[in-house]
């Protein structure tokens, strides 16, 4: 059964895991990927827009579908070695988190809406994740892109 994600980091860390065809999430930990199967869908929200800095971002920055394989550890030097996962990003357009927040079931209602983001990956419900989905790929129009999820027998039907 396939299941929806958002992950959290910064709009930098998240182009990085774009052109790397990865992702990585809380600072690098293997438990929370282990989580995720192949298929799963998943979104990135970024709260800022660099890591260490206090600029602003709060938009959706990425979305995807979890590759086959497994959980892997790379060396990025200076003893940093974090778990990844492979991920086929779409071309997609960040999308403001503001519009969507009244739409989205994760979310209670509360001005604290943005708490849950602190835990670096949380499940979706699958209306959510298509919710977000149409946001961020409305300028694609890509039928392939929407069809990955709803045509293999694993989506969101």
């Amino acid at each position: 059964m396939t299941r929806y994600w958002i992950a959290v980091a910064s709009a930098d860390h998240v182009r990085n895991g774009r052109e790397w065809g990865i992702m990585q999430v809380c600072h690098g930990k293997s438990a929370p990927l282990k989580r995720l199967s192949p298929g799963d869908g998943v979104v990135y929200y970024s709260p800022k827009q660099r890591f260490g800095y206090p600029e602003k971002c709060q938009e959706f920055t990425a979305i995807g579908q979890v590759r086959e394989g497994r959980v892997y550890q790379v060396d990025m030097g200076n003893g940093f070695l974090p778990y990844r996962r492979d991920v086929a990003w779409f071309d997609a357009c960040p999308t403001d988190i503001y519009p969507l927040l009244p739409a989205l079931h994760f979310h209670d209602g509360s001005r604290s809406w943005g708490a849950k983001f602190r835990y670096g990956l949380f499940e979706i419900s699958p209306g959510d994740f298509e919710t977000i989905m149409h946001a961020m790929l409305r300028q694609f129009s890509s039928p392939v892109q929407m069809a990955l999820f709803s045509g293999s027998g694993r989506g969101m039907s």
